[in-house]
């Protein structure tokens, strides 16, 4: 499960056989491509879009395309207690173009202005909030969405409605408290949770890596301690993504009980804007990795991939335009969306 390429493989030609393509229908592997070249040309539209001074902040997901994407493929998506609810921290773009996100939507996010329909231009990047899809508000505090998930995962159950609570996360935030309360709460018996536990271990907590920070082996290791189900898997090949999400999704419908998922992935342009959003070469690309396999097992022509990326590069730069035209919040709102009552508040509709 290293995260870096092994042997004398490039970073494009590791880890992705021909046997794993044919594990999935190729118009499913087509549209996983696809979505994963829409969100790294999305996000690399972010940095830009922040070193150009045009937003204060960035921080998202290159290097998740390839669990993002799959996880986002395979919700039951809806709004209320008969559909999965999506608890994502803030790497969680791959997951929203999944759902049905436009890329236009994202950019009103990064750049803070009235029309993001997240938070109306007052959040940070990555926060997103979709009700009609059962996306909850992310939060700026650390793994806290770990609990929150709780409780969705309770109005499910007493719905008896098979589906169920996804949340998302970093292997340093597991060092909170949130983390293991979720463990708990989750996992007493005859009260288990309908609740899809995962983290996405990109191996660094900021700028501390992981072995300076995790006694345990794995981190999927904690949940065994409460007889959750686990598993550790490649999160930087789609297949085996999809497939272990969609098995898990599957246990925990027909079980109602919790699953956990330690999807190993890579962080391509460090923590956040705040640490440079410059190009790590060392990492493993989960995007070039598939593509390549797609164009080398005759799945796709490397002339069409050419286009697909340079179509949503013109896609992200006229939603930059577009947005920089647009206004940002007026100081007059500032407590939108805070005090019930307020009917433009987006939390209310859950």
């Amino acid at each position: 499960m290293s995260k870096t390429s092994t042997g004398s493989k490039t970073r494009e030609q590791a880890n992705i056989s021909e046997s794993d393509l044919k594990k999935l229908p190729k118009d499913l592997l087509l549209k996983m491509h696809d979505l994963m070249v829409k969100a790294r040309v999305l996000e690399e539209r972010h940095i830009k879009i922040y070193k150009a001074g045009d937003s204060f902040f960035w921080i998202g997901s290159p290097g998740e395309e390839a669990w993002g994407v799959p996880l986002g493929l395979l919700a039951k998506k809806g709004q209320g207690p008969k559909y999965d609810y999506l608890h994502l921290h803030y790497r969680g773009t791959p997951t929203l173009l999944a759902l049905g996100m436009e890329m236009i939507d994202s950019v009103r996010l990064n750049m803070n202005r009235t029309t993001d329909t997240s938070t109306g231009g007052r959040n940070f990047s990555g926060h997103y909030c979709f009700p009609q899809w059962n996306v909850v508000p992310a939060t700026s505090p650390i793994e806290t969405q770990y609990v929150t998930a709780l409780g969705t995962a309770h109005v499910q159950k007493r719905h008896n409605s098979k589906s169920l609570s996804i949340v998302t996360g970093g292997d340093a935030g597991t060092a909170e408290g949130d983390f293991s309360s979720c463990l708990v709460w989750a996992s007493r018996k005859g009260k288990e949770l309908p609740l899809l536990i995962s983290v996405q271990n990109n191996f660094w907590g900021i700028s501390t890596a992981y072995e300076g920070q995790h006694g345990e082996t794995t981190i999927a290791d904690r949940a065994k301690a409460f007889n959750i189900r686990s598993r550790v898997i490649d999160g930087n090949n789609p297949i085996e993504s999809y497939l272990a999400i969609q098995e898990e999704m599957e246990y925990i419908r027909s079980t109602g009980k919790p699953s956990f998922i330690e999807a190993r992935v890579s962080r391509l342009y460090g923590h956040s804007s705040a640490s440079g959003a410059n190009l790590i070469t060392s990492e493993r690309d989960c995007v070039k990795e598939f593509e390549f396999a797609l164009v080398k097992n005759g799945y796709l022509k490397g002339e069409h991939a050419k286009k697909i990326w340079q179509d949503y590069e013109a896609e992200g730069f006229e939603a930059q335009q577009k947005v920089k035209l647009e206004a940002g919040p007026a100081p007059e709102t500032i407590w939108d969306n805070i005090y019930v009552g307020n009917e433009n508040a987006n939390w209310r509709k859950f």
